[in-house]
């Protein structure tokens, strides 16, 4: 079987007045069905790119990009929509919930518009509301829930898709850190459940919750392995870090 996600030589190259940028050089990237990966990287590594890429929002200068063995990097936009709708699940910064709506509106929306019945997107809603722990919240208003539960609603709201990848794009962002902790929780939970997770990320310690990092930085792949090994959150050529967190894993 091949992999679920596979990135060929992908280029992302602009044009910024007379310099050109290669937001993305060159990179080769798999992720297969049931694993958990951050994408993580400074400002200007190529980070956002590659989620763009990954989640059919943007198509690479050359290079190819294949989810679920087809070929999405020449698709044409209404293609790439369709695409992205029947096997992503986006989870963003901002939870993005319609404040007129009740939580449960919220999460059958996607499905209203991919035209799932009313019997089949109520089942979805309370089944990904029930995983999330919120089904009894369902009849609330975004607005009489804590930050944390929102985003736990935008979660619902990808699952609720049956997406075969969840795309979650700086997800604690706006939360404190220890509702950032409990959010990046429940997707380590959805994981050990089988869905397969890529978390973008800035934040070392949010990265090493997955199982295996990819680091990006001026657009190239400098670590991609274990998320415990200590080399996942240095840079390469900071060996005293290196050493220093060699002794704080025990590694």
């Amino acid at each position: 079987m091949g992999h679920l996600i596979e990135l060929k030589n992908v280029y992302k190259i602009y044009q910024m007045g007379e310099e050109t940028v290669h937001a993305l050089d060159g990179i080769d990237l798999t992720v297969d069905q049931g694993e958990f990966v951050a994408i993580v990287g400074s400002s200007g590594s190529g980070k956002s790119t590659a989620m763009n890429i990954i989640g059919c929002l943007d198509v690479p200068t050359s290079g190819s990009y294949h989810l679920g063995g087809i070929d999405v990097s020449t698709m044409e936009d209404d293609q790439q929509a369709e695409i992205r709708n029947k096997m992503l699940g986006f989870i963003f910064q901002q939870y993005n919930l319609i404040p007129k709506l009740t939580v449960q509106e919220n999460v059958e929306l996607p499905l209203l518009y991919a035209g799932v019945s009313s019997e089949e997107r109520h089942e979805r809603a309370i089944q990904s509301l029930e995983r999330v722990g919120l089904a009894d919240k369902r009849k609330n208003l975004p607005s009489q829930l804590s930050g944390g539960q929102q985003q736990r609603v935008s979660i619902a709201r990808a699952l609720a898709g049956k997406p075969s990848v969840i795309l979650a794009d700086e997800p604690t962002g706006a939360l404190d850190s220890r509702t950032g902790r409990e959010v990046l929780g429940f997707l380590q939970k959805l994981n050990a459940e089988g869905d397969t997770v890529v978390l973008i990320t800035h934040d070392n310690s949010i990265a090493v919750k997955a199982r295996r990092i990819v680091r990006l930085q001026d657009g190239r792949i400098i670590y991609d392995g274990d998320a415990h090994d200590p080399r996942a959150v240095v840079q390469p050529e900071d060996e005293a870090a290196a050493g220093e967190a060699r002794e704080v894993l025990n590694v």
